[in-house]
Order: C-alpha cells, then sequence, then structure tokens
C-alpha cells in the first residue's frame, strides 16, 4: 500500500522531462529533514490524517492527510480522473521508503514512463526502465547519508545549491561514482538571485546542466 498525499496532472518543471506533461503521485512520510523543504507537510505519517483517496485528489491547499493506496487502485484513478499524461513523476516526501517495483511495473504494462525524484537516503526499489533522480540531501536534521548504491543508479543527479559548500558536497559526492552516463544538474534553493548566478557559473566551470524549477517561475504546481 502507497500512502499518497496528493496525484494530481501538470508539467515536469525540473530536469531532464521539463516541460513534459506528467502525472505526479506524491508520497506521504520523509524523515530526511531538510531545512528549505517546500513539502513539509509530507513528512510525517499521523494515522488520524488518513482520509479517502477522493478527498485527497479534492486537496485545494497543501495539507498533510493521505490515503492508503494499492498500485491497481492508483492506475484506475489515473483513468477515472481522465488524465491526459503518460509521464508518472513519483515524489514525496521520500518515495524510496516504499517498495515503487510494483508501482511502476504497473504503470510501465499500460503504457506509461516512471521516473522517481529521491534524496538518495534510502535503497531504490524500482524497474531497471524508471528513470531515477536522485536530488542528494547532504547532512540534513535527519542524520541519513546519501547512499552510494543510489548515486550509481541515478540518470540524473539534481542537486540543490544556495552557496559555494553546497557545490563542494557535490563534488567530494561524485569522487567514487561514475558520471560518464549521468547528467548533472545544479538547481538554485528558492530562485534566489545568488544561488542562481553561482549555479550558472559551476555548471559553465564543469560542463553541467541548470535546473531551475520553471514551474515555480510559472505559478503552477
Amino acid at each position: 500500500m502507497y500512502k499518497v498525499n496528493e496525484i494530481f496532472q501538470t508539467i515536469q518543471g525540473e530536469g531532464s522531462f521539463t516541460g513534459i506533461a506528467a502525472i505526479f503521485i506524491r508520497l506521504q512520510g520523509c524523515p530526511v529533514g531538510c531545512s528549505w523543504c517546500d513539502t513539509k507537510q509530507t513528512w510525517h505519517i499521523d494515522p488520524q490524517l488518513s482520509q479517502s483517496i477522493t478527498q485527497v485528489v479534492a486537496k485545494t491547499a497543501e495539507t498533510a492527510h493521505w490515503a492508503s493506496q494499492t498500485a491497481e487502485q492508483i492506475l484506475d484513478l489515473f483513468k477515472n480522473q481522465e488524465y491526459q499524461a503518460k509521464h508518472v513523476v513519483i515524489t514525496g516526501g521520500e518515495p524510496c521508503m516504499y517498495d515503487l517495483i510494483p508501482l511502476c511495473q504497473l504503470l510501465h504494462d499500460n503504457g506509461y514512463s516512471t521516473q522517481i525524484e529521491t534524496s538518495g537516503t534510502f535503497e531504490i526499489k524500482a524497474p531497471a526502465k524508471t528513470w531515477v533522480t536522485v536530488s542528494p540531501k547532504v547532512n540534513m536534521a535527519g542524520g541519513y547519508k546519501v547512499l552510494q548504491s543510489a548515486l550509481d543508479r541515478a540518470d540524473e543527479i539534481k542537486h540543490p545549491v544556495a552557496m559555494e559548500k553546497h557545490v563542494d558536497e557535490l563534488i567530494a559526492l561524485l569522487v567514487d561514482t561514475n558520471i560518464s552516463d549521468k547528467l548533472i544538474y545544479l538547481q538554485p534553493i528558492s530562485q534566489q538571485r545568488r544561488a542562481t548566478e553561482l549555479a550558472i557559473a559551476m555548471c559553465t566551470k564543469h560542463n553541467w546542466r541548470l535546473s531551475v524549477q520553471v514551474h515555480k517561475y510559472l505559478g503552477i504546481s
């Protein structure tokens, strides 16, 4: 069972799939504790906040309510909602707290592509076809370490930056990682001008890519 905080259809605003129509599944639960997290409502799983999936889909504001769903129920919901997008992004919270193989495989079997957005602090349980975005969270309050296995599995590594120390953290993480088949992105935290200028400079220096959270500039989910 997957504890779903949100399901909605929009445009992917980050990384390699920027501009692609996508269905987002936001799962409840995350112990990592990023100070700048913009989805803190997903951190805790409070049994008293369990709702029906109908109530969750009908949300008009961010809340910590969630609904327990099987992979089959999630697929049925896509059909009932008449979603047209064929790319599914599983995020959180920390989605890799869950075994995502059953959900992703069912979606693949029904014509969808899948993408996971993870902090890299939990083992990634997903099919080989699933695109994995690791946004490594270093020295966060929860005390979780970024796993080398997660960096190795990543198709893209998208690192949030505000200061030069964040770039140094990424460089240190990549020492033991073969990046020849990976895309490396820097993503300015909260669209701060200083952070954006730093990210542009470092992307130019290292031949990395810039991810600017297009959805926030557009004012969409």
